[in-house]
Parts: structure tokens; C-alpha cells; sequence
């Protein structure tokens, strides 16, 4: 390694340490919860474990739900942490919308206190192993453990993947004896058809939980399934004609997106954003940047930008925002608004005609 590599280096893990300290603190406070939490008015008082499942449950659910996000907007949902209130609050829902294995505070919630109808989206979203290939790297590969050289990018050259053939089945998880954890990639919502999935998923579910509204339930799940394959569409539309096949971003949220659209995903951190990347890391997005004529290193809105900042600095390159959409920063936009903002923002970053 260069003298001057070291010396960037350096640079960049003073930052991590910063950037790193701060995230920590903040996980620290107590969460409440964000919805509404008042009077049902006889709707269907559902819970959703972090925003894109808030996002669905409402669209899905319209008029004839309520629904109470576990993360508060604008929280990292990584790190989580309920209260004993937030915990117990759960036996009084009448569903849950969530990931397993993504954020184990609402795994152990739900083991504790299970609601009456438990919809874990992981079989729609048909999520994708850890170190199954560049786009989805296993956490040791992004970590402090890192060795140079490892998960080369721009070795890789992905297309778009349906996985037709694994049409599974939603649970009710009346056990709960089915878990994902950090060994598969959670982050399916940055591919919209794998949302559509979803939507189809939780509008059978709460179907069946409020039978009495079942048929506007599946019409709305139907319409939403819709409008988000178009959306994934107008993705792979507009990243077709891209000259650069190669974006890095501040942590590996967007496999699924890059798996649709045929692009090569660098992380600087790993799937977990707390994960801090090692002077070989570093390096080597440095070499596959310049070997890929990389010109932006996206930032997000609930990571600390510090490091990528650094690193674009002492590689001359510009930065912008990617939002990894795991929470909403903005009251403004929607999962789709932010999904077009995504699209607008890697189409002028690479260069796609």
C-alpha cells in the first residue's frame, strides 16, 4: 500500500470513528413509536416494524386500517430498541407487518407478545444469502477483517433476476420458528417488484384478518402490486443506457436495486451501516472507482457523511444522496417519490443517456 494511500486512510477512519460514536449515541434513546396511536375508531390497528412495511400497510389498508410504525421517522432501523411499553403494546395490535430477522427487538417482541395476525414479508421479498456474490457480500467482506482484493465489483456483471420458480407461500408464524438474520440481505425494497411481491403478500394477509374488507384489500394490494412493477420498470428503463456500470455507496443497501438493473454495487460499510470499513477497504474502492471511472460516492440521509465525504475528497470525486429508504426523512415523499429521486440521482451519476 502507498504512502499516500495510508495517509487517506487514515483520514477516512478518523472520520468512521466520529461518524461511528455518533450513531451509537443515538441508538441510545428510546423509541416511540410513529402513527397514530389513539383510538381505533374500529379500524384495524395494524404495526409495521420500520417505514417501506408502513408504507405498504397503508397503502394497502386505506381507509379501514390504522397503522403504527415500531421505528419512529427518521430512526435508523438497524439498531432498534423498543420499551417495555412498545413491547407489550403489541398483544393489543391486531397485525404486524415485518421482516424476520432484520431487527431482533421485533423478533423478541413478537415471540413475547404475539399479536392475532403476524405477516412476515421475507418469503415475497425472496431474499438473497450474504456472500452470494458482489452485489450482496458477505459482512466479514466490508468489515474491519476485510483483506484487500475481496469482493472485487467490477469482476462481477449481473443482469436482472426475477428467481422465477420460488413462489413462496406467506406464514402466519404461529411459532415463530422461521427466521432470517444478517446472513441474508435485508434491503428487498429497493427493488420495487420484489415491494409489488410484498404488497400481494400483506393484502392476502390482512384479508384474511378483516374478512369483511377483504375484497378492497386485495384491490388495493392488486393496484399498489402494479404501480410498483412499473416503477421497477422505469428503473431498468432508465439505468439501461448507463456508461458507468459501477456505484458506490455508503453502506451495501442497494443489492436488490443493482440486481435489477444489471449495475455493480460497492459498499463502504456493510449491510449493517455500523460496520466500519477497514484501510484495505478503503483501498480497494479507491482502485475499482478509478478503474470503473467512477464520479460520485453517494451519501445517505441517516449515515453520518463524513466518511464518504472523505473518501470523495481524496479520490477528486463529487458526492450525492442515494437513499436507502429505510426510514422516512422527508414527510413529503412517499417509498415511490424517494424510489424516482433514487432513479434521478443514478442515471446523472452514471451517465446513463
Amino acid at each position: 500500500m502507498t504512502k499516500r494511500m495510508i495517509l487517506m486512510s487514515k483520514r477516512i477512519l478518523a472520520a468512521a470513528c466520529a461518524a461511528a460514536t455518533a450513531l451509537a449515541l443515538s441508538a441510545c434513546n428510546s423509541p416511540s413509536p410513529s402513527g397514530d396511536d389513539s383510538s381505533n375508531n374500529g379500524k384495524l390497528a395494524v404495526m409495521a416494524s420500520f417505514y417501506p412495511l408502513k408504507y405498504l400497510a397503508e397503502k394497502v389498508g386505506g381507509e379501514n386500517v390504522t397503522v403504527t410504525s415500531l421505528t419512529p421517522d427518521g430512526a435508523e432501523p438497524h439498531d432498534l430498541e423498543l420499551s417495555p411499553k412498545m413491547v407489550d403494546s403489541l398483544s393489543s395490535a391486531d397485525a404486524i407487518v415485518y421482516l424476520a430477522g432484520f431487527q431482533s427487538a421485533v423478533d423478541e417482541a413478537i415471540e413475547q407478545h404475539s399479536p392475532k395476525t403476524v405477516i412476515d414479508v421475507s418469503s415475497a421479498a425472496e431474499l438473497v444469502e450474504a456472500g452470494t456474490d458482489a452485489n450482496h457480500p458477505a459482512e466479514e467482506e466490508t468489515s474491519e477483517d476485510a483483506q484487500s482484493g475481496e469482493a472485487a465489483a467490477h469482476d462481477h456483471d449481473h443482469g436482472t433476476h426475477d428467481h422465477e420458480g420460488h413462489d413462496h407461500e406467506g406464514h402466519d408464524h404461529e411459532g415463530h420458528d422461521h427466521h432470517h438474520d444478517m446472513t441474508a440481505d435485508p434491503h428487498f425494497w429497493l427493488d420495487p417488484v420484489r415491494m409489488a411481491k410484498a404488497a400481494t403478500l400483506v393484502g392476502d394477509k390482512l384479508a384474511e384478518a378483516d374478512s369483511a374488507h377483504a375484497d378492497t384489500y386485495k384491490a388495493n394490494a392488486k393496484a399498489l402490486a402494479e404501480e410498483l412493477t412499473t416503477l421497477g420498470d422505469t428503473l431498468v428503463t432508465k439505468t439501461s443506457t448507463c456508461t458507468i456500470k459501477t456505484f458506490v455507496t455508503a453502506h451495501t443497501a442497494f443489492g436488490y436495486l443493482a440486481d435489477r438493473t444489471g449495475l455493480t454495487q460497492v459498499g463502504i460499510s456493510g449491510l449493517d451501516p455500523e460496520s466500519s470499513p477497514s484501510p484495505a477497504r478503503l483501498a480497494h474502492i479507491g482502485q475499482v472507482a478509478k478503474e470503473q471511472g467512477v464520479t460520485t460516492i453517494f451519501t445517505e440521509a441517516l449515515i453520518d457523511p463524513k466518511v464518504a465525504q472523505t473518501l470523495a475528497d481524496d479520490l477528486g470525486l463529487t458526492t450525492a444522496v442515494l437513499d436507502p429508504i429505510e426510514s422516512q426523512t422527508d414527510s413529503s415523499k412517499d417509498y415511490a417519490a424517494v424510489m424516482k429521486d433514487n432513479i434521478d440521482a443514478l442515471t446523472k451519476a452514471n451517465n446513463c443517456q
